[in-house]
């Protein structure tokens, strides 16, 4: 018989190490074309961050994205990064790369100034140009200027950001403080389809919904989310490094015998993204990498019970699980 279960599981995961300590770098060059360096030391692991710097130094510079180039590829030439874990590269390094895209900015308007006899503070940036505030129609193109600034005045036009969280105050006698950079929240509803007869879990259907702060690149947003639930449904129904915990013998030795989900055992998918921005996040943003991957096990676990009315409390929720727990209520109901 096949019985239909729905559950529910709410997390909050934090952004960056507890207690912070995790700074990260950045050094931008806008070079005498016009186009600009963003060097950084985070590395990109496929989660697209090298896109987002590139949209931050976009978005401070007013230059089209296609202009900019991040460089991360040696870490011994890169600035200082803590590394690419505990979903904080978006907010720290992307706190770096703002930072040091302002100052760019501001040595970009000091040069401007001394051509267009402003001051610098009545400068702005609009399509690709430095312009007088009051007076748009005195106006250099960013590409010029820089060419200027190194041909005519030898000035190189750079800025440099470093961020890392202020010092936390702990509590000594509660233990209370503001442990971590922000916290990220999260609901994933589950569907589940159990064969009574042989024990098998098919997931039918997860909607997860995840407050990123603010979405930088929706779309990089929503793909998160999509491969965090694929990664929360092979925890729970198929991956099983120990087979025959706390035995560790016939432990899998590659993928060839180590079952992760493929594209046809991915069941449907709702990604909703939140945004509830985090104020010392780079506009807003949380981390939200290691979180996708949290809430799903725990849904899925509650839809069986809600199906079968057994808790499996030993992952992954394997057919011969679930018929163990299956014949032990049986058992228990005799």
């Amino acid at each position: 018989m096949k019985k239909r279960g729905i559950g529910i599981a709410t997390i909050h995961y934090p952004t960056g190490l507890s207690g912070g300590g995790d700074p990260s770098q950045a050094v931008i060059t806008i070079k005498h074309d016009g186009t600009v360096n963003v060097l950084v030391g985070s590395v990109d692991i496929g989660q697209g961050c090298k896109t987002v710097f590139a949209q931050i130094a976009a978005e401070e510079l007013g230059v089209p994205m296609e202009n900019i180039v991040v460089r991360n590829d040696d870490t011994d030439a890169c600035p200082m990064c803590m590394g690419t874990f505990a979903s904080r590269v978006t907010h720290m390094a992307g706190n770096a790369v703002m930072l040091a895209a302002r100052e760019a900015r501001q040595a970009l308007f000091e040069v401007a100034a001394e051509e267009l006899g402003t001051p610098p503070e009545e400068l702005a940036i609009e399509e690709g140009k430095v312009v007088v505030m009051d007076r748009p129609e005195q106006a250099i193109p960013i590409a010029d200027l820089a060419a200027r600034a190194y041909w005519a005045k030898g000035k190189i036009i750079a800025g440099r950001g470093s961020y890392s969280r202020p010092g936390v105050v702990i509590d000594p006698d509660t233990g209370a403080g503001d442990l971590c950079a922000g916290l990220t929240y999260a609901t994933t509803l589950a569907e589940v389809e159990v064969d009574t007869e042989t024990g098998v879990v098919d997931v039918l259907r997860l909607i997860s919904a995840y407050d990123v702060g603010s979405a930088i690149n929706p779309m990089m947003c929503e793909g998160q989310i999509e491969g965090g639930t694929a990664m929360g449904l092979g925890q729970a129904i198929m991956e099983d490094l120990h087979p025959y915990y706390p035995d560790i013998r016939h432990q899998p030795k590659s993928f060839g015998d180590y079952m992760i989900p493929t594209a046809k055992d991915i069941s449907n998918i709702d990604a909703i993204v939140v945004e509830m921005p985090l104020k010392t996040g780079p506009y807003g943003a949380k981390g939200i990498g290691e979180t996708t991957a949290n809430s799903q096990p725990a849904a899925i676990v509650n839809a069986i019970h809600n199906a079968i009315g057994v808790w499996i409390t030993d992952l992954p929720a394997t057919p011969e699980k679930v018929l163990k727990a299956l014949e032990e209520q049986a058992n228990r109901q005799a």
